[in-house]
């Protein structure tokens, strides 16, 4: 399946919507007297034409999203849901599933060029990269999630447990904005950095990051420090001379993204890159692919222009 962006707007089928909402309402009941801690209650979701955008694109930008596209008469529905369902609930995070039922969304089945169920599709960084159809087996399932998330790590989207998402939607929030909410490494390596030692300030990210490896602020403190680090080292009127001279040297263009990145110009740093990607193959590629993921880390995930720049990249690669 090759990626492609997508957006959904229109009429709905309002017969075919009561049906599923009288559906929905007896599976939450049922759901009500089922045993506590049997799962994650937020890695099933059911997304509609309504929902979709921000539900399921919009989340993918962040989070790798599976669409389970099924049916209430589907035979073969009814044996692949439950596998997802249940691999949804192991997966604590690491990817969201979305569940649509073609029947009450025909508009959204007709966007994703529905033409049998079950469908299962995969959608990274706003695009769809990968799906299968008809039941498999949970193994063959679980292989294939293998791959899907290899994908995302390749875009950057590193798997997050849900104390992650968490702790980057508090960042995101500014609920750590006084100091003494915050960890000692991170007052240790502002204070670094407000003395203009940077690989003081590194060090204090590295040692939160072992402390924590998934700690959203430490990995964009620590890539901060690093671009500060690199750009400093550079003889900017140099390096944008050599850019414009040798538009195949893929260090030339790197370190102007650099320069761009720390002065402010986000999108021209970005599309430098993705420009370099879109030129070159092989081990020059995936420097620049690697680079540019760096600098992703430096924003916070839910910035637009990172998730504009995720879906670029998900569309040069796959």
């Amino acid at each position: 399946m090759q990626p492609r962006d997508f957006s959904l707007y229109g009429a709905v089928d309002l017969g075919a919507r009561q049906a599923a909402a009288q559906r929905r309402q007896q599976a939450a009941q049922s759901a009500g007297s089922a045993a506590p801690g049997d799962g994650d209650p937020n890695a099933v979701i059911e997304a509609t034409e309504e929902t979709f955008n921000t539900d399921v694109v919009e989340r993918s930008r962040t989070t790798p999203v599976i669409i389970d596209l099924w049916a209430d008469w589907c035979g073969p529905c009814k044996q692949l849901s439950p596998v997802l369902e249940k691999l949804a609930a192991e997966a604590d995070g690491k990817w969201i599933l979305a569940k649509v039922d073609v029947d009450a969304n025909p508009q959204l089945a007709a966007a994703l060029q529905v033409q049998s169920i079950p469908m299962v599709v995969a959608v990274i960084g706003g695009q769809l990269v990968d799906g299968f159809l008809g039941a498999m087996p949970e193994a063959q399932v679980r292989q294939w999630l293998g791959q899907v998330l290899a994908v995302a790590e390749k875009m950057g989207l590193a798997p997050a447990g849900s104390a992650d998402i968490q702790a980057d939607a508090a960042e995101e929030a500014g609920e750590y904005d006084a100091a003494d909410q915050l960890p000692p490494a991170f007052e240790q390596a502002r204070s670094a950095m407000e003395r203009g030692d940077m690989d003081a300030a590194a060090r204090a990210f590295e040692e939160q990051l072992a402390a924590s490896p998934g700690d959203p602020m430490a990995k964009a403190g620590l890539a901060q420090v690093n671009l500060i680090r690199r750009v400093a080292s550079y003889d900017q009127a140099r390096a944008r001379g050599e850019a414009a001279e040798r538009p195949g040297d893929v260090q030339a263009q790197i370190r102007v993204a650099d320069v761009d990145l720390a002065s402010g110009r986000v999108e021209e740093a970005f599309d430098r890159l993705l420009g370099v990607i879109r030129r070159t193959s092989g081990e020059e590629r995936e420097q620049a692919r690697a680079h540019l993921v760096g600098l992703f880390d430096i924003l916070p995930p839910r910035d637009p222009r990172v998730g504009k720049a995720r879906s670029a990249l998900s569309a040069l690669l796959f």
